[in-house]
C-alpha cells in the first residue's frame, strides 16, 4: 500500500512525473537544457494564457519561499515601501523577508482566522511616505486554508500587487489584469517535485529592479540569462524534467479549471465525512481554497494520535502552525489521488475518529 500525501506539498506524484526524473543526465550548459528550460517557461505562461511579450516566467532552484523572497527583494524599488497583508504565517513571513532585505515595510495585521479588511489596507496605503509602493498578499494562506480575495487591493492598487501564489497557482483563478508579479513552486498544485520555483512578472518591472539586495535571487539577472537560453547557476535538472512533464500532464487533463473542479470534488468528500464525524471545519467552505481545509481537533484527541492512526492506514496529514498548532489539523487534496484512494481515506477517517 503506497502512502498518499495529504500535506500542503510535496505531493504524491503520478507515474509519468516520477519516471520523467529518469531521463538522461544533462549538463545545464548544453542546448538540450536550454530547450527544456525555454519549454517550461512557455508552459508556465500558458497555464493562465499570459502574453510572453508582456510577461516572463523566471525559473529558480529553491523552494516556494525562495521565489517569494526573489520577488520581494527584486521588485520593490529602492525608493519604495512594501505594504504586507498578514492573516497567517506566510503573510508574516513576507514581512520577515522585507526586514531581512532592509525594505521599508508596513504590515497590515489580521488574526489568523480573519478575512482581509480592505479598509485597514486602504488606511495603511494612505500612510505610505516613500515615492513608490508595492502590496504583498498571500493568495492561499495555508495556515488556515483561506483563499484571500485579490480584489482587496482595489482597482488601482492591484497594479502594484506582488502575489504569493505558492499554494494556488495551477488550481485557483488568478486574475493577472493589473497584477505586478506572482511567485509559486513546482511541488504543489502543479504536481511536480521540490527543487524548482518560479516568478511570473511583468517585463516592464525589471527596469526598476534593485540588484543590491541579492545575487542568487536577482530576478533581472536570471531573466536576462534565461531569455538568452542560458542559466546563471546550476539548476535542479531532474526537478526540471519533472516540472516539464507535470505541466504537460496538466494541460492534457484540461488545465487549471479541471484541476480546480477535481480538488473541489475531493475536498467535498473530506469535509462531508469529517462533519458527519462531528469534526468542525476551521473556516466556512466558501472562505476556503479548493486545495486545503483546516479542521478543529475534537476534544480529547491529540494531533499525534490522529496523524499516527491515519499514517498506519497510508495517509499523511498536516499539523497546525504557530498559535493554531494545538487546536487544528489540515488536509490537502493535491497530487495523484484516485477515487479508490479517497474511499480508503474516508474509511480511515471513520476508523480513527469514529
Amino acid at each position: 500500500m503506497s502512502t498518499i500525501l495529504l500535506n500542503p506539498g510535496p505531493v504524491t506524484l503520478s507515474r509519468r512525473v516520477r519516471e520523467a526524473m529518469l531521463r538522461p543526465d544533462l549538463c545545464h550548459r548544453e542546448p538540450e537544457f536550454s530547450d527544456l528550460q525555454s519549454g517550461i517557461r512557455r508552459k508556465l505562461l500558458a497555464v493562465y494564457g499570459l502574453d510572453p511579450g508582456e510577461w516572463a516566467a523566471v525559473l529558480l532552484t529553491g523552494s516556494g519561499t525562495s521565489a517569494v523572497e526573489a520577488m520581494l527583494g527584486s521588485l520593490v524599488p529602492a525608493d519604495g515601501e512594501l505594504v504586507v497583508v498578514e492573516n497567517g504565517a506566510y503573510g508574516e513571513r513576507m514581512s520577515q523577508i522585507a526586514v531581512a532585505h532592509r525594505i521599508a515595510c508596513t504590515p497590515v495585521r489580521h488574526g489568523w482566522e480573519d478575512a482581509v479588511d480592505p479598509s485597514r489596507l486602504r488606511a495603511a496605503l494612505a500612510r505610505v511616505s516613500l515615492p513608490a509602493h508595492r502590496i504583498a498578499l498571500v493568495h492561499h494562506e495555508t495556515t488556515s486554508g483561506r483563499l484571500n480575495d485579490l480584489a482587496v487591493a482595489g482597482p488601482g492598487g492591484r497594479t502594484s500587487l506582488l502575489l504569493d501564489a505558492v499554494s494556488s497557482f495551477g488550481a485557483e483563478q488568478i486574475d493577472f489584469t493589473g497584477l505586478a508579479a506572482c511567485a509559486s513552486t513546482a511541488n504543489k498544485c502543479l504536481h511536480g517535485v521540490p527543487g524548482v520555483s518560479f516568478v511570473l512578472l511583468r517585463r516592464s518591472l525589471l527596469e526598476g529592479s534593485d540588484p543590491r539586495r541579492g545575487l542568487y535571487l536577482d530576478l533581472a539577472a536570471h531573466c536576462r540569462a534565461q531569455d538568452a537560453g542560458d542559466t546563471l547557476f546550476t539548476p535542479a535538472v531532474q526537478a526540471c524534467y519533472a516540472l516539464d512533464e507535470a505541466l504537460t500532464e496538466l494541460d492534457g487533463a484540461g488545465g487549471w479549471t479541471v484541476r480546480r473542479a477535481r480538488y473541489r470534488a475531493l475536498m467535498e468528500h473530506v469535509r462531508g465525512r469529517l462533519i458527519e464525524l462531528a469534526v468542525e471545519p476551521l473556516l466556512p467552505e466558501g472562505d476556503c481554497s479548493c486545495v486545503l481545509s483546516a479542521f478543529r481537533l475534537p476534544h480529547g484527541l491529540s494531533y499525534e494520535r490522529l496523524h499516527d492512526g491515519l499514517k498506519r492506514n497510508g495517509f499523511v496529514i498536516y499539523a497546525g502552525q504557530g498559535r493554531l498548532a494545538a487546536g487544528i489539523f489540515r488536509i490537502a487534496v493535491m497530487g495523484e489521488i484516485t477515487d479508490p484512494d479517497m474511499e480508503r481515506l474516508l474509511g480511515a477517517l471513520s476508523a480513527v475518529l469514529g
